[in-house]
């Protein structure tokens, strides 16, 4: 089973390096949706049985994550009729230095932590990392469409967290962080609509320019 975990864990750190270096909002997006795939096993991995709350929780979390939120940012890009992140605040080079740098930091942080008995000991340094990377992507993106991709990468690195470690209270953390991340996803995709209907773009660096 912790090879399993480990395994997806490997391919969580990977999948955020796709994105850092990657200008394609579409590809980002696939990116998110393979870390719900993924992320939706852990609940039953992380726990070594089947329980009826693992498997809801894992249910719901492959269905919302790699399903439904992939598929209301892709309706949102195409009502944008925007493909790419041209100009970010950061360039897609040194994203990718800085995605080595957090990593690093990662594992030193994560090196640490005590965890408890059969957490394996990737799990804090990936979780550290993905929210790392969500939060640059947040803070350097242009494009509307990128800063959600972006916050579902942070969610995604708490979701790994609580999913392995927090095992007594698992079903209720997790169906509250994916209550949140639904409403804020549709929140945002009306929002970005609405941006690009009013104002003919989308990116968030121009709306500080507006006065009343």
């Amino acid at each position: 089973m912790l090879s399993l975990v480990e395994f997806i864990l490997v391919g969580l750190v990977l999948t955020n390096l796709v994105f850092l270096g990657s200008s394609r909002i579409g590809l980002g997006i696939r990116m998110v949706a393979f870390q719900g795939v993924g992320l939706a096993f852990l609940p039953l991995l992380g726990h070594g049985h089947l329980a009826v709350s693992s498997v809801l929780v894992s249910a719901a979390t492959a269905i919302l994550k790699g399903w439904v939120f992939p598929m209301l940012l892709f309706r949102s890009l195409e009502s944008a009729h925007v493909r790419a992140e041209v100009e970010p605040y950061v360039s897609y080079s040194s994203s990718l230095l800085f995605g080595v740098a957090a990593l690093a930091v990662a594992v030193w942080l994560g090196g640490r932590m005590p965890l408890p008995g059969g957490v394996p000991q990737l799990l804090t340094p990936v979780a550290f990392f993905t929210i790392l990377v969500g939060l640059f992507g947040i803070v350097t993106r242009r494009k509307a469409v990128s800063q959600v991709v972006a916050y579902l990468v942070l969610e995604n690195g708490i979701f790994a967290f609580g999913a392995v470690a927090l095992k007594k209270a698992q079903l209720l953390v997790e169906m509250g962080i994916l209550l949140d991340v639904f409403v804020a996803v549709f929140v945002m995709g009306i929002a970005i609509f609405r941006i690009n209907r009013e104002f003919d773009h989308i990116d968030a660096g121009r709306l500080a320019s507006l006065k009343e």
